[in-house]
């Protein structure tokens, strides 16, 4: 079951999440919640969403894009869940795209974002992540990193005339 996507105004999107307990990772009620964040991100058709947009004060996300209509063309992403995240940048390079979050729906602006980001954290089981993420991939972490710390794409902005209605991009 999905829970519902909060938008921007709700109190979780400009709060800093809380880390998660590692202890609670085994939990079946906490591996629901996960189950259930999946579950949101897939029936609002993203390619990641964060604990907060759902009103949790959870260090967590989850990524996946297999064939998404809302970004044709880009590469396949796995899907992966993430507790505890750090988000390192390791190419400063900056690359811009139209970027949209299901917090702030319909709308999309041209964000700058680093071209590659390591990842480290957690993952669903208790295991250790730790890898480097390219491109779009990079894009996605950084955006799902930006809701964990009160931040939406909005607040990276270099030109606000580029925000527009999807329908007239």
């Amino acid at each position: 079951m999905a829970y519902k996507v909060v938008r921007l105004g709700h109190p979780a999107l400009r709060d800093k999440a809380e880390a998660v307990d590692l202890k609670r990772i085994q939990e079946p009620r906490f591996q629901k919640l996960l189950d259930r964040l999946v579950a949101t991100m897939r029936a609002y058709d993203g390619v990641g969403i964060a604990a907060p947009q759902v009103g949790l004060s959870q260090r967590i996300f989850c990524v996946e894009c297999l064939k998404n209509k809302r970004y044709p063309g880009v590469p396949s992403i796995p899907l992966y869940i993430v507790i505890n995240p750090k988000v390192t940048i390791v190419d400063r390079k900056k690359q811009y795209l139209f970027e949209g979050c299901l917090s702030i729906p319909d709308l999309r602006g041209d964000v700058p974002r680093a071209k590659a980001v390591r990842l480290t954290g957690w993952d669903r089981k208790g295991s250790k992540i730790n890898f480097v993420a390219r491109g779009f991939h990079a894009r996605v972490i950084q955006h799902e990193y930006d809701h964990l710390n009160g931040k939406v794409y909005l607040d990276h902005l270099k030109d606000k005339k580029t925000l527009s209605y999807v329908e007239f991009l």
